[in-house]
């Protein structure tokens, strides 16, 4: 009797433990997303600077680390690089340096996470509450996201730890860890399927950290499911740009044959010569991360040196012209025909439609981040550049239009056909985005210097900070065309919230100087309302990419968000 009821005790023990494991990995998984969706949404404009304006594969590396490091998620940056190579804004080896520093830069965010922050989780919880729930501002909102998922990490970490208490002395445990410590192949296994299946490598070896520091597994068999989780680690972006085109993809594929055979040499040179022992230089829960760091370092400096000298291989191995379709990719930031669509099947001809947006979201950016510098100074060679640069718009526009007129709709699901009819009236929407600074805003700038107008230091600090918040969203636009990130698009239109607020606020500012009879408000009233305008409206038209995202996961009613816009409507 005694023995049957310690059995049952057991066996509830055991499944309380699965229970909480799961629980506590789910608010890892979701505090680690908060962060990083949080900053990502901050400061996406940021975070393109950063990561394309390189030319040195280490200090492209090194904007990779740092880049990581603060999203807490490689896997984001090798997305956001691997975007930017498909719209021909950084090199192939740029971008795969830009990767490995990726990977150091989770390394290192797992320890600063691994400290004992109990303290801080009060603190972090009551401001991040505060910040999210009591501000509508929607900048402030975000750093209240972002500090209250470094809160939840902080509390599934210590729910983790409790989690394993109660089944410490029973058998179950004592089982499993041996069995991954005597089979390091399976334990390699193991790490890679969880860093795969959970998507986060940081949430993955954080897990493997904590249990080896609690003894609930020996380091050796801890140290093998790490380095399964760098090999599991880099088939995730691998899957979150399966859509993209063949140049893109060889990226996160070479950071895979990289770090993934440093990772098989490293597990069997370890568990072959036995020399665990020499890398516990500290207690088994750190020893395990100088292990992580260390080995990702060693790979970051041998393999950054030669990145360029990978691209003529990755291209042997995955070559632009697909013999199967015909198809070639050819998208280095000029127009891309895009051919035959008969040639290919529906996906193939959606992606090549969907990268030839891209481009176009990547050329009107291009042409409204120098806009502000026309309304400064009369600079003929810039206005006509912008020309050029709206020509080319229109003539993709023109190329996609014929293209998706062309498609075998015989082929085509319903779905297929109402998502090429939207891709292309998005086309179109990008095309007006382009005419609103190549007419609109270089007339106005025309008329200013004609007219010897000037804005006042209030009113050009506004327009200054609404050209910062849009150019943010261009970056959000091009994930959201990528990936069909409902996040993403739902903050999309969030942001046109924030746009007309910033736009009603300036227009209000702009009134009372009028009232208070300032000189500069007067010569520049007209210009300066119809500046605020023309980028709500340029706005209005990049944003368009998230409705059909939201109505389709029901995010969206009429034209309003479910909730978030309600107020919005209500203030206007």
């Amino acid at each position: 009797m005694l023995l049957t009821g310690r059995t049952g005790y057991e066996h509830m023990a055991i499944a309380g433990f699965l229970i909480e494991i799961f629980a506590a990995t789910m608010l890892l998984l979701f505090a680690v997303r908060l962060v990083r969706t949080g900053i990502e949404r901050r400061f996406g404009a940021l975070f393109q600077s950063l990561l394309t304006r390189h030319s040195n594969s280490f200090v492209a590396g090194g904007a990779g680390m740092v880049l990581a490091t603060i999203l807490q998620s490689s896997a984001a940056v090798a997305v956001l690089l691997t975007g930017f190579a498909a719209a021909g804004m950084v090199s192939f080896g740029i971008a795969l340096a830009g990767v490995l520093g990726a990977d150091l830069g989770s390394a290192l965010v797992i320890q600063i996470l691994s400290y004992d922050l109990g303290w801080l989780q009060p603190v972090l919880l009551a401001l991040g509450g505060w910040l999210y729930l009591k501000s509508d501002r929607a900048n402030v909102r975000l750093m209240g996201r972002i500090v209250l998922g470094v809160a939840f990490i902080l509390v599934s970490l210590q729910f983790l730890r409790d989690a394993v208490d109660p089944i410490r002395e029973s058998a179950f445990l004592p089982a499993i860890a041996g069995y991954l410590e005597s089979d390091y192949f399976s334990a390699f296994i193991v790490g890679a399927v969880l860093a795969f299946v959970m998507h986060s490598s940081v949430a993955t070896i954080l897990m493997c950290v904590t249990l080896v520091q609690i003894g609930a597994i020996p380091f050796a068999a801890g140290l093998s499911l790490v380095l399964g989780a760098n090999l599991g680690s880099a088939f995730i972006p691998i899957w979150l740009t399966r859509d993209q085109i063949v140049s893109a993809r060889r990226i996160p594929i070479a950071n895979l044959l990289l770090r993934g055979s440093a990772a098989l040499v490293m597990l069997f040179a370890v568990n072959v010569t036995g020399t665990h022992a020499a890398l516990m230089i500290s207690g088994p829960g750190q020893s395990l991360i100088f292990a992580h760091i260390g080995f990702n370092l060693v790979v970051f400096l041998l393999a950054t040196g030669f990145v360029t000298r990978m691209e003529a291989p990755m291209a042997l191995l995955m070559p632009e012209t697909d013999p199967e379709s015909g198809v070639a990719d050819q998208f280095s930031g000029a127009l891309n025909p895009l051919g035959d669509p008969s040639a290919t099947g529906p996906d193939v001809a959606m992606s090549s439609v969907r990268h030839e947006l891209l481009q176009m979201v990547t050329q009107v950016e291009r042409m409204f981040r120098p806009v502000l510098d026309i309304y400064e100074r009369d600079d003929i060679d810039t206005i006509a550049a912008l020309s050029q640069q709206d020509e080319m718009v229109n003539a993709q526009l023109t190329e996609i239009r014929r293209f998706v007129a062309r498609l075998p709709r015989q082929n085509m699901s319903k779905s297929q056909i109402k998502a090429a009819r939207g891709l292309v009236e998005y086309a179109i929407r990008l095309e007006a985005a382009g005419d609103v600074v190549s007419n609109r805003m270089t007339r106005s700038a025309k008329i200013k210097h004609m007219e010897r107008a000037e804005f006042s230091a209030q009113g050009w600090k506004e327009l200054k900070d609404l050209h910062a918040t849009i150019q943010e969203s261009f970056s959000l636009a091009r994930h959201v065309l990528l990936v069909d990130d409902v996040d993403c698009a739902r903050r999309l239109v969030l942001d046109k919230a924030e746009i007309k607020r910033m736009s009603r606020d300036s227009r209000k500012a702009h009134l009372k100087r009028l009232e208070r009879g300032q000189t500069e408000s007067f010569q520049s009233s007209d210009l300066h309302l119809e500046a605020l305008r023309a980028m709500r409206d340029l706005h209005g038209h990049i944003a368009a990419i998230a409705y059909p995202i939201l109505y389709k996961s029901g995010q969206v009613l009429e034209t309003r968000l479910v909730m978030e816009m309600e107020k919005e409507a209500a203030e206007d």
